[in-house]
């Protein structure tokens, strides 16, 4: 086999490394492997010395044969629309998020009552933007970004993991000729007691999972011999705070779900589960009036329970309101929008209103070079004479697309480099029109509203055909043609044969 062995040599001889980092050298990293070791600790004490183990500190500078480098921070909306777009043969792109998926919010409240697959709402990064898995400057890192040295073009990040096994989180740093703050936002509590540790988000894949998990456990547990009557009410009572489009989807879908589902498999708790909404203001404030009170009279047909108040604390076991009114509950579902999260809080950049990192009209932060903010995390500063936009899916999309295709003209007029953008052109200013709102409410009825402003006039749906409207637009929307199959599947099989009800 000599032959054999010549052609590994010569193989293991033209191979190159993926990245001219300088290593160094972390002795303690091989006992952080420990855990997923089989052999004893007297075994392992005698075994041999193990070799020393290296890893990088982190991406240095770009060299000047090496294509500038664009950093992300975050996979949400903006920033995913952004790696999409971006011209790879200009710039090698580095993603740092605690997911290496993108979530399609829009359906993600489907999921929570089994309308939807959970893999059927989450892109990976890697097919968004391939060049991430493929070419050899282009990396994705799950982590947090923890700090800012907007001097030195580069940022500090930390690995996030989760799970009982979670490992401790190691350090690192990434230069940038380009950065681009795409973090997102935080649900907000307000400073409400309680509801950290009691109430379930609608945010995230997980948060989906475990409101499914906690709904079907409730179903289950309420059949059990022995249940009170006031505890079997409590379990099957499902609270939801805040009346904007996720709050009232999730109701309308849950809804849905008990109507055509639990009534049929779980008949002998089917009289106990219903639906509570609480809301301080009007439900689904930025819709047409006309469509707020068709959603209104189409929820408390469907049994939702609509309350007007506040809530002012959250125990393990009922909400209170501001009028020291109680509200038992078994599952507790939050919405009620979005604030900065600590890492954009802590930053040391100009702020815009609501806690936001202040961008002017080409969405840079004046303050320091080369460094963008788009989606949720940012916000138009008062110099720039613009209003904060909302914290919407389709104005992060559209910043996402509009900043990639201006880094490109910026790459391509050889201002992709650190410091090399001054004396470019940038080109016309990022405007913003809004293409209107949708949101179903269940029993195949949803709301599309067409108006560029709440003030202004357009088109405004209620009902079968604004469903259908509904479902098309965001199945044209789902990112790849594998998700738009899941999706259309998963619809085709819900309607023919029901929701599925398993907790796994």
């Amino acid at each position: 086999m000599s032959w054999m062995r010549n052609l590994i040599l010569k193989s293991s001889s033209t191979l190159k490394p993926r990245t001219p980092v300088a290593p160094t050298t972390l002795p303690s990293l091989y006992n952080s492997f420990t855990v997923f070791s089989t052999e004893s600790a007297a075994a392992a004490s005698q075994s041999p010395p193990q070799p020393v183990v290296h890893q990088y500190a982190g991406l240095g500078p770009t060299a000047p044969k090496e294509k500038p480098r664009v950093v992300v921070l975050g996979s949400g909306w903006a920033g995913c629309r952004l790696m999409k777009g971006i011209d790879t043969n200009i710039y090698d792109v580095v993603c740092v998020s605690p997911r290496n998926h993108m979530v399609f919010t829009p359906l993600l409240a489907s999921t929570c009552v089994g309308t939807l697959e959970f893999r059927s709402v989450a892109e990976p990064i890697a097919t968004i933007q391939p060049s991430i898995s493929s070419e050899p400057g282009s990396f994705f890192f799950l982590g947090n970004c923890t700090g800012l040295d907007a001097n030195a073009h580069e940022v500090h990040c930390e690995t996030r993991t989760d799970g009982s096994q979670a490992l401790d989180p190691w350090k690192f740093k990434i230069s940038y000729d380009k950065l681009v703050i795409a973090c997102g936002a935080q649900a907000s509590t307000f400073g409400i007691r309680g509801v950290e540790e009691h109430a379930i988000f609608l945010r995230e894949v997980h948060h989906a999972q475990e409101i499914r998990r906690k709904l079907l456990l409730n179903l289950m547990l309420s059949d059990v011999p022995g249940i009170t009557e006031e505890e079997k009410c409590r379990l099957l009572h499902c609270v939801v705070v805040g009346g904007g489009p996720t709050g009232v989807e999730f109701s309308g879908e849950l809804s849905d779900f008990i109507m055509r589902d639990v009534r049929q498999r779980y008949a002998h708790v089917k009289d106990y589960i219903h639906v509570t909404l609480i809301e301080a203001n009007e439900i689904l404030s930025s819709f047409d009036d006309r469509l707020r009170r068709y959603a209104t009279r189409h929820l408390i047909k469907s049994g939702v329970q609509l309350v007007r108040g506040i809530v002012k604390d959250v125990e393990p076991d009922k909400v209170i309101l501001t009028d020291g009114a109680e509200v038992p509950y078994g599952l507790l579902v939050w919405s009620t929008g979005v604030g900065p999260s600590p890492f954009v809080k802590s930053v040391d950049l100009p702020k815009s209103h609501g806690g936001r990192i202040g961008i002017d009209e080409w969405l840079r932060i004046p303050s320091v070079q080369d460094v963008y903010a788009i989606g949720d995390c940012s916000g138009f500063l008062d110099s720039t004479g613009k209003s904060v936009l909302p914290a919407l899916a389709q104005v992060a999309e559209r910043q996402g697309k509009y900043l990639a295709s201006h880094l490109n003209m910026i790459g391509k007029a050889g201002g992709g480099r650190a410091n090399s953008a001054k004396d470019i052109d940038l080109g016309d200013p990022f405007v913003y029109q809004h293409l209107g709102s949708m949101a179903t409410i269940g029993s195949y009825k949803a709301l599309v509203d067409l108006r560029q402003s709440k003030e202004g006039r357009g088109l405004s749906l209620a009902g079968f055909t604004s469903w259908f409207v509904w479902r098309s637009a965001y199945l044209t929307r789902v990112i790849s043609w594998r998700n738009r199959f899941y999706v259309a599947i998963n619809w085709l099989t819900t309607l023919i044969f029901g929701r599925d009800i398993s907790r796994i």
